[in-house]
């Protein structure tokens, strides 16, 4: 068997290189390696998506978290998607007795497979492509006789080479699909521009120029380009376009085809992994039609289950997977998409689209779900559900962060009915609202006659009320420096006394806390103990605000309104415009914010559904008391108005609602669209933190 490189595994040992945790990626080589210097890495779409959305497109942020995850782990695999990447180099230095004669020092190489198993080490990454997902870096990688190494022609656009060897088997998959079907009429399902592209470039080569091509791209791609303008950049690869809900399948079904069964399509190309495609797909083909699956993770086993629901013969096809063949294929198709992907090049270009508003987009968007009361939808969201479903089964203590009403008590109760201790008592305290002369008693409890007022009989503190089962502290960084640490002691010994007492209590008690300033920054500024914050910081859950899970802002919107109508007996519903509106918003209040506003509404609207006008007054009611000075209670009557400071306390105003929207001055001063340093120095100026 070819040297695939298992003795550089380091943790845990007996593994494969692809599979393992740690691997050696020293520069010595060992027999059957040849070491690559690397200047380009192509990662995979998905693991490139969730490392941006994970930094929120900051550039320096993504670098240093590529930088660290090759740091930790010896190799470019990411722990969330499993994913890695392609890399692109120059061959350096081989072992003497590396079986590739034909690959030579000073060879342009590209290795296909993938950086999951392969040795790397980055000394620097110099830029980032948020279009086709690449960095331009300098290290080395350390290859084996197995990897697949061919050489670079020259000639061919390395980057559209990499994203389209990037999609593998794929690209063969399809095309043998094309190459055996009779088809009039294709759809094509992808919130990706980039292989929309590959794809209608494929069939246009395959079947020709008769064949109708329908692109149907989700609504959040809207955003970034229009009908027109995706008319003018794709002609002439698609006939016609649709921007959809994935989540309403029916609707787009409604929207595409209406009552005219001929717009059904021979053949649908799903490469969309958004959550809800495999039910687009599945109604728009026909019946012994043919749906094209990128992988087993785009769906591929749901979309056969729904196909059948719907009483539908469809030949479904899982295309994912590496052929040695595809290379010869992906450069010939490179050279022919040149012209188009460079036409797509431009119009980013000149939209000078911001990062996150690039070629790639997140395609993990998913149907609204619900555990327990959580309803979620965002991609985001789900992967701290898993965490927190995850964490609730071992019985220890946890710390929940999160700004003001993001849900950190929605959290807990998942934690506590997922828990060993469900169905235990469950006790819920609000450290901000005990009085600190009370607080030692309300906790501990007190025995009769302790302090004057006191109960003859004494009474129970939260640790006994909670023996046994759970005790939730919310907003824990407003306990007394003394009272932490009498807490800190219970967590120690799980024993303490009652305020006048002489018996020693035994307890038994998980405690989950909560605060919506991160403990570990109270304990930097003081203000709380460290050895407490370790004791209790055994789990860290981060519930992130509603405008970093902008997915989730439908699906609550939508219950809650469902809420309200069962509430006071008359069904309302929203806009799809005035959905729009609701997602466009950024929820500094969060959750608790959209629950207001959503039951102001409901109360506010005479008819059944809610207008985008009547979201537009509510929402820009709450903007404008936070960004206009109102002149008439800043100064009397019959005073002069000082023009000079009026403009002032404007400015003020101003630059603290975007700093508080933003939440950092680079974005901010983006909102603004001021320079960075303009905006620094106007903060500094009036004093605003």
């Amino acid at each position: 068997m070819k040297y695939y490189g298992a003795d550089r595994v380091i943790e845990p040992k007996g593994a494969l290189p692809a599979t393992a945790w740690k691997v050696d990626n020293s520069a010595r080589l060992v027999s059957r390696e040849i070491k690559i210097a690397v200047s380009m890495i192509n990662l995979e779409i998905t693991n490139f998506e969730q490392i941006c959305s994970s930094c929120e497109y900051d550039e320096v942020k993504i670098k240093a978290h590529i930088l660290q995850v090759i740091n930790q782990r010896g190799k470019l695999h990411n722990p969330y998607t499993k994913s890695g990447g392609l890399l692109f180099g120059t061959a350096e230095k081989a072992a003497d007795d590396f079986p590739m004669a034909d690959i030579k020092p000073g060879d342009k190489v590209i290795c296909m497979s993938p950086l999951t198993g392969i040795p790397l080490c980055l000394e620097s990454i110099e830029s980032v492509d948020y279009q086709y997902g690449q960095i331009k870096c300098r290290g080395y990688a350390i290859c084996f006789e197995s990897s697949q190494l061919v050489k670079w022609d020259g000639i061919t656009d390395l980057r559209y080479l990499l994203r389209l060897l990037d999609e593998e088997g794929n690209l063969l998959g399809v095309k043998s699909v094309l190459e055996s079907k009779t088809a009039s009429r294709i759809a094509i399902l992808s919130s990706d521009l980039v292989l929309l592209m590959v794809y209608a470039k494929m069939v246009r080569q395959q079947l020709g120029t008769d064949v109708s091509v329908t692109a149907i791209i989700d609504k959040a791609q809207a955003k970034k380009i229009t009908k027109s303008e995706f008319d003018n950049v794709f002609s002439p690869l698609a006939d016609e376009v649709h921007f959809v809900n994935m989540n309403r399948p029916a609707d787009t079904l409604e929207m595409i085809t209406g009552d005219d069964r001929n717009r059904f399509a021979d053949i649908v190309i799903n490469l969309d992994d958004t959550e809800g495609s495999e039910c687009v797909a599945s109604l728009l083909v026909k019946d012994k039609g043919t749906i094209c699956y990128m992988s087993f993770k785009n769906n591929y086993s749901e979309g056969s289950l729904i196909a059948d629901s719907l009483g539908k013969e469809v030949n479904s096809y899982s295309t994912y997977g590496y052929d040695r063949n595809v290379y010869e294929y992906a450069l010939s198709l490179a050279e022919a998409l040149t012209p188009h992907l460079r036409k797509l090049d431009n119009y980013y270009r000149n939209r000078k689209l911001k990062p996150s508003s690039g070629g790639i987009k997140p395609r993990t968007q998913m149907a609204a779900q619900k555990i327990d009361d959580f309803i979620y939808s965002s991609p985001v969201t789900a992967d701290m559900i898993e965490k927190v479903l995850n964490i609730a089964r071992y019985d220890c203590n946890v710390v929940i962060q999160g700004e003001t009403g993001t849900g950190k008590e929605k959290v807990f109760e998942l934690i506590h009915h997922n828990s060993p201790r469900k169905g235990k008592p469950c006790i819920r305290i609000n450290c901000a609202t005990i009085p600190e002369n009370l607080a030692e008693s309300e906790f501990f409890g007190y025995e009769g006659g302790a302090f004057t007022g006191a109960q003859k009989d004494g009474k129970e503190g939260y640790f006994e009320m909670a023996d046994n089962g759970t005790l939730f502290l919310d907003e824990i960084g407003a306990l007394s420096m003394t009272m932490q640490s009498k807490l800190l002691r219970v967590l120690q010994e799980s024993t303490f006394y009652r305020l006048g007492g002489t018996e020693q209590i035994k307890t038994n008690v998980r405690v989950i806390c909560a605060n919506n300033v991160p403990l570990k920054k109270l304990v930097e500024e003081g203000k709380f103990r460290e050895d407490l914050y370790y004791r209790l910081n055994i789990c860290l859950i981060e519930v992130p605000p509603l405008r970093e899970r902008v997915e989730d802002i439908r699906c609550l919107s939508e219950s809650f309104v469902k809420d309200y109508s069962r509430r006071y007996g008359i069904d309302r519903r929203f806009s799809q415009e005035a959905q729009h509106r609701l997602d466009e918003y950024y929820w500094p209040g969060n959750v608790r914010e959209l629950e207001n506003a959503v039951h102001r509404l409901y109360i506010a609207q005479r008819n059944d559904v809610i207008e985008a006008d009547d979201v537009d007054e509510i929402l820009n009611e709450d903007v404008y008391d936070k960004i206009m000075v109102n002149v008439r209670k800043t100064f009397k009557r019959d005073e002069q108005i000082d023009f000079t400071e009026l403009m002032e306390e404007q400015e003020k105003k101003i630059i603290t609602y975007a700093l508080q929207k933003e939440k950092t001055t680079r974005k901010a001063a983006e909102f603004l669209n001021l320079p960075q340093t303009t905006f620094v120095r106007k903060k500094n100026k009036y004093n605003i933190t």
